[in-house]
Order: structure tokens, then C-alpha cells, then sequence
């Protein structure tokens, strides 16, 4: 293992443990990473002693190369570095109370911090000391677990997830990142403690539902998520979606699993957070807009708009951002089915000239989630779809080379509207900008100032407006 410790810094521990005479190790993701052969530049040392007083003696080492930080209440230290950040710990033993996860701590051993780690494969240690360098501490077996892509708990799962029930989120967002499955007993204890999420804040649990969704194949975290019964408690809207109700003789897809394969179609394509939050959302008001018509079969009409409504209650309750990215996130859940729309239909200029302006710089965005959105098993189907879509993509180009709709703001402002007939700000200054913005997009008239001026004086003309001077 000593190849993996050629770095600078691990020597300089190495150097300042041996002679403090103090047990070191290098424990925990940077351990695990180093198997996995995934890059880490977070490295967690821990010191049989105290890790703030090392860290202090390492950054004195650096000089100018490095920033220290020090977190007394929770007794640890930060060293940063140009291309690592080196976290301190003093080896410890924990202890919970029943109603929170912030446990009581003592120093402890080696073996204590280890037992305290949330699964096998994290509680791997690499030795510092100059007489054990490299040596590898694996007392509950979690190299084999990784051989094994196996996700367990070092010590009794019931134990370890009613203690800090952010563990079982952990252990279901690991086996989404790494493919890895969580082994039966652990799952199972999972299952059992699920109602101890409830001590875990928001933001927390948004922070591993974001790396879920982050993750290579999303949807193996969810239904993970959902077959534990934690979705049911962290996010009931997604689990509404779940089922196929059928009546005389007519069912709907499963929207729950229809939503996870649009969500992994996205995530095959791009890493925007907030575009595989919106692929995760964007059927979310179905429940809600479910209806039988015996003509028509199942309906869910005005979902999109249904659903773009849902947002702003499901981010305010889920602690996640109330900024533009939920605004981002209302918009393509708004516009899904727009492109979608087109392709069925015949592609107009009017209509494209309207998805242009409405998406503006997102309309790349919105296309991706369209097409992702095709999840049929027909592959004529698909066929057909796919073809359609590249019809709008070229209409959509086409367009905007021509008229320059994208974010576009009519040519005559609202001033020059109350400039020329004398108008105080008021609603027919907005009817008249609006009827000119309707001409751009509608093709009646071009995209330039002459021509909206000149359209603007025969809309305010029929409206019975003359400039001062003409009157």
C-alpha cells in the first residue's frame, strides 16, 4: 500500500506522528477510494491523541502552502492544501441519546473509532508510523465487502442506524454511487428504523438525495429508497406516483418507474443537478390531474401545469433552494410536454417562435428532458418520436438564426409607448406591448424597431389612442 502514500504530506504526518509518539492512520473514503481506484483528494486522519495539536504541527511544516482550520466544538482541524484537504480527528469513542444524532464523545482507540464507522468498507485504516507504514487495519473485513461490492455495518445495523439515522441514507446513496448492494440484515434494519429519519434535518437528507441523484443510475437509489420505506417519509409526492390503476379494462403506465427511466436517461446525458431534479419532477402533478374519460381513457391534463404549481411547496417543505433554481426547475417541469406537443403535430413557425421565447437559454435544456421523456417499449414508437424531435431541433435553429426570438424583448419599450400617446404606466401600456410582442412571435410582423413601431401605431390607433401632436 506504501505506493499510494508517496505524497508529500503523508511523509510529513508520518515524521510528526513518530515523533510525538502517537498512533496515526489514514481512515475511512480516501482508503476506500485508493481500492475502487477512484481519485480522492479528501484525506480523514486519525490520531491516537490529539488531531488538532498534528494539524497545527503540519501546518507549521507547510508555512505559506497551506490553510489551517480548527473546530474545537467538535474537536477536529482542517488542513488545505493546493490539491488535498486533510481532516483531524483524535481517535474516539461514541455514545447516542435516543432523539439526537450528535453523540457523546471520549477519547477511545483505534479499535473504537473504527467500530464507530457507518459501514465495513469505511472503516478501512492505513498506518502512518514510520514502523507500520502502509500496513493495512481491516478488522471487520470490509476489503473483502469491496471485492464483493457488499454495503454492512461494522457492528449490530440496528444499532448503528437508530444511533445516527443519516447512516441509512448513506448506505443506500454508496450503493447507488458504486453500484454496490446493501447486504440483507443491513437492509432489513434499514427497513426496521426508518421512522428515525424523522431526528434529521432537512438538509441533510437533501444533501444525500442530492448525491443519489448525482449518482451514475439514480433510480437504483430510489427504489432502494422506496422498498426501505424511507421515500414514503422524506418524499410522499414521488411516491404517489407508484401504481397502475386500471378500469374497465384500461390501466395507465406506472408513473413512479416511468419517472426513474426518464431520470436515468437524463443523467446518461448531462450532470446539471437541477435538470435531473426536473426529469425527477417533471410528472410530479399526475396524481393530481388523474382522470378516466370512457372516451378517452386515462387523462392527465394540464399535469405540467399542475406539477409547476407542486414546486414551490415540495422545495419550501424539503428546505431545498427558493432561488432561480427552483424557478429553473418550475420551467422545464411547466414546458415538458411543449416540444413533446410539437413533434405530434404539425411544426409551425408560430408555435417554435413560442417555445424559443418561453425557454429562452434552457430551450437545450428542455429538449434533453423531452427526449429523455421517451420511454416507450414500442420501437416504432420511438422511432417515430426521435425523427419528430429532429424536426423541431431543426425548426428550432432555424428560427432563431432568422427572427433572433430567444430571450428577446419587443423592440419598443413601455416608455416610448406612454412617450408617444402621453400615457401614465397602466394596463393598456401592457395590452399594446403585449399585441406587439403576439405580432413578433406570431410572424405578422419581423423582430425589428420600424416594424413594431409602425404595428404599434395601428394597435393604439384601433384602440382610439393619436399622439398629442395630432390630435
Amino acid at each position: 500500500m506504501k505506493e499510494h502514500l508517496e505524497h508529500k504530506v503523508f511523509q510529513l504526518i508520518s515524521e510528526i506522528a513518530d515523533d510525538s509518539e502517537q498512533e496515526c492512520y489514514v481512515i475511512g473514503g480516501y482508503v476506500r477510494d485508493i481500492f475502487l481506484k477512484r481519485p480522492s483528494k479528501d484525506i480523514d486522519v486519525v490520531v491516537v491523541g490529539s488531531g488538532i495539536e498534528m494539524a497545527e504541527k503540519l501546518a507549521n511544516k507547510l508555512e505559506k502552502k497551506a490553510v489551517l482550520s480548527i473546530f474545537k466544538n467538535f474537536g477536529t482541524a482542517q488542513v488545505k492544501t493546493k490539491d488535498l484537504e486533510i481532516e483531524f480527528v483524535g481517535a474516539r469513542r461514541e455514545s447516542y441519546q435516543r432523539d439526537s444524532r450528535k453523540p457523546i464523545v471520549e477519547d477511545g482507540t483505534l479499535e473504537d473509532d473504527q467500530n464507530r464507522r457507518d459501514f465495513t468498507i469505511n472503516a478501512l485504516a492505513l498506518c502512518l508510523n514510520k514502523e507500520r507504514f502502509g500496513e493495512l487495519i481491516d478488522p471487520f473485513g470490509g476489503l473483502n465487502d469491496l471485492k464483493n461490492k457488499v454495503i454492512r455495518t461494522p457492528l449490530n445495523p440496528d444499532i448503528t442506524f437508530s444511533d445516527d439515522p443519516l447512516r441509512m441514507m448513506r448506505g443506500i446513496r454508496f450503493a447507488s454511487q458504486l453500484g454496490f448492494f446493501l447486504e440483507t440484515n443491513t437492509f432489513e434494519a434499514i427497513a426496521r428504523n426508518k421512522e428515525r429519519i424523522g431526528i434529521i434535518s432537512k438538509e441533510r437528507i437533501n444533501d444525500e438525495l442530492n448525491k443519489i441523484i448525482m449518482s451514475p443510475k439514480p433510480s437504483t437509489g430510489f427504489i432502494l429508497l422506496d422498498k426501505s420505506g424511507l421515500l414514503e417519509l422524506i418524499f410522499p409526492e414521488l411516491v404517489a406516483l407508484k401504481g397502475i390503476e386500471t378500469k374497465e379494462g384500461i390501466g395507465h403506465k406506472d408513473n413512479f418507474y416511468h419517472t426513474l427511466l426518464v431520470l436515468d436517461n437524463v443523467s446518461r446525458q448531462t450532470d446539471n443537478l437541477w435538470l435531473r431534479w426536473s426529469a425527477l419532477l417533471h410528472d410530479i402533478g399526475k396524481p393530481r390531474s388523474k382522470r378516466y374519460d370512457k372516451k378517452l381513457g386515462w387523462t392527465f391534463h394540464n399535469h405540467d401545469f399542475v406539477g409547476m404549481k407542486m414546486i414551490h411547496e415540495i422545495f419550501r417543505k424539503m428546505k431545498l433552494p427558493m432561488n432561480e433554481k427552483m424557478k429553473y426547475v418550475q420551467k422545464m417541469v411547466l414546458l415538458h410536454m411543449r416540444p413533446i406537443i410539437l413533434s405530434e403535430e404539425e411544426v409551425t413557425d408560430s408555435a417554435v417562435r413560442r417555445l424559443l421565447f418561453d425557454a429562452g437559454n434552457d430551450i437545450e435544456d428542455l429538449m434533453m428532458l423531452c427526449e429523455a421523456d421517451i420511454t416507450s417499449k414500442n420501437p416504432e414508437k420511438v422511432k417515430r418520436y426521435k425523427n419528430n424531435f429532429k424536426i423541431v431541433r431543426n425548426k428550432l435553429q432555424e428560427i432563431e438564426e432568422k427572427d433572433r426570438i430567444r430571450n428577446f424583448q419587443p423592440p419598443v419599450k413601455g416608455e416610448e409607448i406612454m412617450q408617444t400617446f402621453n400615457l401614465p404606466a397602466s394596463s393598456i401600456v401592457g395590452e399594446i406591448k403585449m399585441k406587439i410582442k403576439d405580432a413578433i412571435l406570431d410572424g405578422v410582423i419581423p423582430n425589428e424597431y420600424e416594424a413594431a413601431r409602425e404595428y404599434m401605431m395601428k394597435v393604439a390607433a384601433e384602440l382610439g389612442l393619436t399622439p398629442p401632436e395630432q390630435r
